[in-house]
């Protein structure tokens, strides 16, 4: 048995007015709890230190870096990191990068248990758009304040085991599971924010949201043979609701632990990473049983192009 006792911990609302000291004192509470329950592995939101803040438009884009990290860890940060390695817990979370270059992306990262940043993935799905679009209820600008992912979808050997990552959106398009399915991936760690109406389609409130929500991770999990663990950052921030759903997937697309409510809260499964060899050994033998000669049209194109 390959087990990481694995803790999904949930951030309640964080409001435009917190700071960073504040958010990583509660992240840091959710850890000791982790550490209560014997975790080896925690994980964070998308966005994890600050509010939603691409709901807000800015004329000026760069009026938005104030919400960006520039180095990680960094003086606000630190703190979490010497918990981490107090405690011998490894640690995966979201936040916003601005890089030496100027360039903004939506990242997370893989931390060991020694504090060592061992991953880093930036967002490759970005939703939303870039102007300020009035038909919305509201507004959802990840594409006007942050890059589409540079790094691909890589997978990194730690806890014993092969994991990856991905941050909400990416959770809902199956090449981002299989990308990491075609290296062997164990355990595939996201975060998300996701609101809790669609701003296009009121019609679509919170049941259907955390429908697709589970259907999207429970088939990546079952498809590609893995563990997924799934994140929110949930509650009003600033009269804008975000929807729970946090929970933890096992490889046969069962969900093995969910946590109720949209509070800061830790639910902790025992995640055997030898469950995921069946899968993938059987229905999912990707050697035997993929015919990727057929399937140029998934990286030829990217709109779809009807028949004649």
């Amino acid at each position: 048995m390959r087990v990481i006792r694995t803790a999904a911990a949930q951030l309640g609302p964080i409001q435009k007015a917190e700071d960073r000291d504040g958010v990583v004192a509660r992240m840091i509470a959710l850890m000791d709890e982790a550490k209560r329950q014997d975790a080896d592995l925690i994980v964070y939101p998308e966005l994890a230190l600050t509010t939603f803040f691409p709901r807000w438009y800015h004329a000026d884009r760069a009026e938005a870096d104030h919400w960006f990290e520039r180095e990680m860890p960094g003086p606000a940060t630190a703190p979490l990191f010497d918990r981490a390695r107090q405690h011998g817990m490894a640690m995966s979370f979201g936040y916003a990068e601005l890089t030496p270059e100027g360039r903004h992306f939506n990242t997370s990262i893989l931390v060991d248990r020694d504090g060592t940043i061992v991953g880093q993935y930036r967002k490759v799905h970005l939703p939303g758009h870039v102007e300020f679009d009035p038909e919305r209820s509201h507004q959802h600008l990840e594409k006007r304040y942050f890059e589409p992912g540079d790094l691909g979808f890589p997978v990194w050997r730690m806890l014993g085991g092969i994991l990856g990552m991905c941050i909400c959106n990416d959770r809902r398009w199956p090449e981002t599971y299989r990308v990491m399915g075609l290296q062997g991936v164990e355990m595939v760690v996201l975060g998300f924010n996701t609101p809790s109406v669609n701003g296009q389609r009121g019609s679509e409130g919170l049941e259907d949201r955390l429908f697709h929500h589970r259907l999207s991770v429970q088939a990546g999990a079952y498809q590609n043979a893995t563990w997924v663990v799934a994140v929110a950052k949930a509650g009003d921030e600033d009269g804008h609701p975000l929807m729970g759903g946090t929970l933890i997937c096992d490889p046969n697309g069962k969900i093995v632990a969910e946590l109720p409510g949209e509070a800061d809260g830790v639910i902790v499964a025992a995640c055997d990473l030898d469950e995921t060899r069946f899968g993938k050994e059987t229905i999912f033998d990707f050697a035997r049983h993929r015919r990727p000669e057929h399937y140029g049209r998934i990286t030829a194109q990217t709109g779809a192009v009807l028949p004649e």
